[in-house]
């Protein structure tokens, strides 16, 4: 068993950055991620960034990943573990991990603070046979298209029209894949208008207070019948419109991944304007475990950007709490906060603002545990 100052478990955005704002500071740093290379959804991501030039603006997301992985296998200060999935923290501190695509061999080590990075997944969505061949989450087309260049299929029906819906749908676009239609059952649209606008020219067709109500097929995708909703979510009768589509992609969200946090002992709370249950945290992003850092989609759903800039707080903040101070440490601290709050300063964050404040502790204030 190997002891390390810190251990993150999760490589995606907020895991990377953590990684290489805790190694800065001169701590010994062990890097878990469960996938085959690290970079977590920016290994998927075509589009450019939006933001400032702090936050990457105008570079590719799989460009991004890397910068950062470059950097991090230059680190002396990290070792990482790809392959490898998290399994238990006991409450010796040590955590166990299974390593290898079988989870043939058990590693443990003992970390004196643990970040979890461990992101998102993907919700799904209960309609008559959504379980045939044929439907994919958003994030695995990305992953089929961007990271191994293989099309899921010829026809598409987009459900849900967030950002992640409508970036996804136009890289189908690219792609060369006709996407029929895009549902989305809210009245308005979720994701930006610029992603939108770029959908709408190309003549794809966006029907809101829509939504899948069921997929045709034997063996496979044949077909698909939309129909309108009403403001309680119930079918609107005889709105029904049948689609010539072979492949079904949902973009309906995500929830926090958050397994491992209940392990920890922090005090989590179910937060809807942060999808669902999170650690409650202090604005270092130290949880009610005095050992336990959060950052990324495991702190409540965001952007990219955001995942990076708390897993430098967290990284930041990890290390000071072990006498790692970085000889920036207050202004580093200061900016990154700032920058926080920049992103977070706009109409479409009004949810996740509200969120935070209700999951936000004070040193020494205790809380209790709610359903």
């Amino acid at each position: 068993m190997k002891e390390y100052d810190i251990v993150i478990v999760g490589g995606g955005p907020a895991g990377l950055a953590a990684a290489l704002t805790a190694a800065s500071c001169a701590a010994s740093v062990l890097l878990v991620d469960d996938g085959l290379q690290l970079g977590g959804q920016l290994i998927k991501q075509t589009h450019k960034f939006f933001g400032s030039s702090e936050q990457f603006a105008g570079i590719r997301g799989i460009e991004i990943a890397d910068n950062f992985i470059d950097k991090i296998k230059k680190s002396p200060n990290i070792d990482i573990l790809t392959q490898a999935t998290a399994t238990g923290y006991y409450e010796d501190g040590i955590l166990t991990i299974l390593e290898g695509l079988n989870g043939n061999s058990l590693v443990k080590v003992k970390p004196r603070c643990l970040i979890v990075a461990t992101g998102a997944a993907e919700n799904m969505l209960p309609f008559i046979n959504n379980d045939l061949p044929g439907v994919y989450g958003a994030g695995a087309v990305q992953t089929l298209m961007n990271v191994y260049g293989v099309v899921p299929g010829e026809k598409v029906l987009m459900v849900g029209a967030g950002n992640i819906g409508l970036i996804v749908a136009y890289q189908l676009i690219q792609a060369k894949i006709k996407v029929e239609a895009i549902v989305e059952a809210m009245p308005c649209i979720g994701g930006y208008w610029v992603h939108a606008s770029k959908i709408a020219r190309l003549g794809v067709p966006i029907y809101t207070s829509c939504t899948l109500k069921e997929v045709r097929g034997k063996e496979q995708v044949e077909g698909a019948t939309i129909c309108n909703i009403d403001k309680k979510f119930c079918f609107i009768s005889q709105s029904e419109k049948d689609l010539d589509v072979d492949t079904i992609c949902l973009a309906v969200g995500l929830s926090p991944l958050s397994e491992l946090l209940w392990q920890t002992g922090c005090e989590m709370n179910y937060i809807p304007e942060l999808c669902g249950y999170v650690a409650l945290r202090d604005e270092n992003m130290r949880t009610s475990s005095e050992k336990i850092y959060i950052a990324g989609d495991v702190t409540g759903i965001e952007e990219a950007s955001s995942a990076m800039i708390e897993g430098q707080i967290a990284g930041l903040n990890a290390t000071a709490s072990l006498g790692f101070y970085h000889k920036e440490y207050t202004k580093l601290n200061s900016k990154y906060k700032r920058q926080l709050s920049q992103l977070r300063n706009n109409i479409m964050s009004e949810a996740i603002n509200r969120g935070i404040q209700k999951v936000i502790i004070q040193k020494g204030e205790t809380h209790v545990y709610s359903h």
